[in-house]
């Protein structure tokens, strides 16, 4: 008989379903009464606030400033960047008129035709790039380093929470700078401090690389991307940076005082990451259990679960749990405070702990009279089986709980990419290209002749995509493309993808 699992169905049963329970049964999110638009719960909205200061500290380590941009985005702005808009226009909310009035049935109806349509920000490049023509005139202006955390809408008609709604928070960065090698090289390094979050503060390996032309973000000159690998071989972009040259510069006229006095365009820069990283966190550490928490950003590091038998405990058992958590308070993880959480709901001791394991909180701890008799912590990782507990003396467990997580944290890192690496095939050969995908798949390692022919190929036969042309000598060697027969100067990574 299959061990019972407090999600159903299992990653191997129904991964897309799965996915969806374990946010259900974490509560982490859910399904709006808008459609398309999600509820972030406060166990889900705190794992973002961790990951968002992560961010933010990096961020301004790399001498970026925070500001806010307006909502609403005029039509004509957009309009100004042909390229853009077209990738963009299908995505667009609309904003048409500026009030409602009652109508002859007693219903209220939009009223008041605006002069311009508004548009509901999908991104920011054109009203950000309008703002930095008014405050870049010289090159001493120069580099202009920015981000802004907002929401985007972006009309999409099939959703799944986390991956992709029709409204999402995010950070978008943009920048301008003096010359292109200033912009190129502050495209590759915001890609560098993705990758750096992703593996250090969420136990996610990552590629990260150049995406193909068909992939490119519209208006870019070039877009790179952090992919990572979800446990049922799929890849999700991560993130992504852009390299946009001096296109959107030309069509806001962001434009400067060069040293020599003459007036030159900037060279731009945007890059994002959103709410999708939670779902790539899901997706790479969860289990049939529910969501598995990396300890550097949890809401919390330790749950700490009263067992009361009866009245005559209740006292003795809670002043040990409140002084145990106090002691736990007062030592360090990642230098901040260890959190943790006293559980005394009035429920059933092991219902109080499916729930936490479910919740994917690094470390459980049971605190009962034969705990406290041998004064001690019995504690369990959510990096290991549920059932798998041990005892420590209390003193130890307090000494050493930062220690726990940090192996908490790494042990997840090595787990995922060794799942990442065994699931990664070097292929040479068209029938072994698709024989992979048919059967499953993973990252594909493959030369490709670098048309947009072969592309679209494999996009209509097996919903496969070039991810990212990743830098390195595992992928700039010369060979011979699989599929068309002809010389590809380098290999790229294919996968199908979310």
């Amino acid at each position: 008989m299959a061990a019972k699992t407090a999600i159903t169905p299992t990653r191997e049963q129904d991964f897309a379903e799965w996915y969806q329970e374990v946010i259900k049964a974490a509560r982490m999110a859910e399904n709006s009464a808008v459609r398309g638009c999600m509820v972030i719960m406060p166990w889900g909205y705190e794992l973002w606030e961790n990951m968002k200061g992560a961010l933010d500290r990096m961020f301004k380590e790399t001498g970026h400033e925070n500001a806010y941009f307006p909502l609403f985005i005029p039509l004509s702005y957009l309009e100004k960047e042909a390229e853009h808009v077209e990738g963009f226009a299908k995505e667009c909310a609309v904003v048409t008129h500026h009030r409602l009035e009652q109508g002859p049935d007693g219903g209220l109806v939009p009223a008041g035709e605006l002069q311009e349509p508004l548009i509901v920000r999908p991104t920011s490049e054109t009203i950000i790039g309008e703002t930095f023509a008014k405050w870049v005139q010289s090159y001493r202006d120069l580099p202009l380093l920015i981000n802004q955390w907002a929401n985007v809408v972006r009309w999409e008609m099939r959703t799944r929470l986390f991956l992709r709604t029709a409204e999402f928070l995010w950070q978008e960065g943009h920048t301008a700078h003096e010359t292109e090698e200033e912009a190129r090289e502050e495209t590759l390094r915001m890609l560098d401090v993705y990758s750096t979050f992703c593996h250090e503060y969420m136990a996610v390996p990552v590629v990260a690389g150049e995406k193909s032309e068909s992939e490119r973000f519209p208006g870019a000159v070039a877009t790179f991307a952090i992919e990572a690998m979800m446990q049922d071989g799929k890849a999700l972009q991560a993130g992504t940076t852009h390299f946009l040259g001096q296109n959107f510069a030309k069509a806001a006229e962001i434009q400067y005082q060069n040293r020599e006095g003459a007036r030159e365009y900037a060279w731009t820069t945007s890059w994002g990451v959103s709410t999708r990283l939670i779902g790539a966190l899901i997706m790479t550490h969860g289990d049939d259990d529910g969501m598995v928490m990396p300890p550097r950003i949890a809401p919390s590091h330790v749950a700490i679960l009263p067992i009361i038998r009866n009245e005559e405990d209740r006292e003795k058992v809670m002043e040990y749990v409140e002084s145990l958590a106090s002691e736990l308070r007062s030592q360090e993880y990642d230098g901040r405070a260890v959190r943790v959480v006293v559980d005394d709901r009035d429920m059933n001791a092991g219902e109080r702990s499916w729930d936490w394991v479910r919740k994917g909180i690094p470390v459980r701890v049971e605190v009962g009279p034969r705990d406290i008799a041998e004064n001690a912590a019995f504690y369990a990782r959510r990096d290991l089986p549920p059932r798998e507990k041990k005892s420590m003396p209390r003193a130890e467990f307090v000494q050493n709980i930062g220690t726990v997580l940090t192996e908490i944290q790494d042990a997840l890192y090595e787990r995922a990419l060794a799942f990442r690496d065994a699931s990664t095939r070097r292929i040479d050969s068209k029938a072994e290209f698709y024989e992979f995908f048919q059967s499953g798949g993973g990252f594909a390692v493959s030369h490709w002749n670098g048309s947009a022919e072969v592309e679209e190929q494999l996009k209509n036969d097996l919903a496969v995509t070039i991810r990212a042309m990743p830098d390195g000598p595992d992928y700039e060697e010369a060979g011979t493309c699989p599929f068309s027969g002809e010389p590809s100067r380098r290999r790229v990574i294919f996968a199908k993808s979310y």
